[in-house]
């Protein structure tokens, strides 16, 4: 009776392996084939709005030419939260990869709110 318990219980763990190899296939097949899109979220409430008063099509640009100014934005955004300078304005640190493409909707967002700090409290990210 034992033994027949015993091999009961190994072919119902034998069994319940497999199917969970079958899962950690198939995600791992899904994690590969997975795109990543990113987004951006500004907390700040005034820059909708004034974001709807300056932007206009008429202005867009390329996603080359966000890009490269938001390197530019994002390196002096760091370099004065680092040294502690204008935090009524810079309070975090932007992580941002200059590898990534991120998407013209978040670099042209991200390029019009260091416009935005530029217009607002004068300090200089883009020039």
């Amino acid at each position: 009776m034992r033994v027949l318990i015993f091999l009961s219980l190994l072919v119902i763990a034998a069994s319940s392996c497999n199917p969970q190899k079958q899962l950690t296939a198939s995600k791992e097949t899904a994690v590969q084939t997975d795109s990543t899109e990113y987004e951006i979220h500004i907390i700040d409430p005034e820059f909708d709005k004034w974001y709807l008063m300056n932007f206009s099509p008429g202005l867009d640009r390329s996603n080359e030419y966000y890009r490269s100014m938001n390197q530019l934005g994002v390196s002096n955004w760091n370099n004065y939260f680092t040294r502690g300078k204008y935090s009524m304005a810079i309070g975090s640190y932007i992580n941002y990869s200059h590898g990534n493409d991120y998407g013209i909707e978040v670099n042209r967002r991200l390029y019009w709110y260091f416009k935005y700090i530029e217009d607002v409290y004068r300090i200089r990210l883009l020039r």
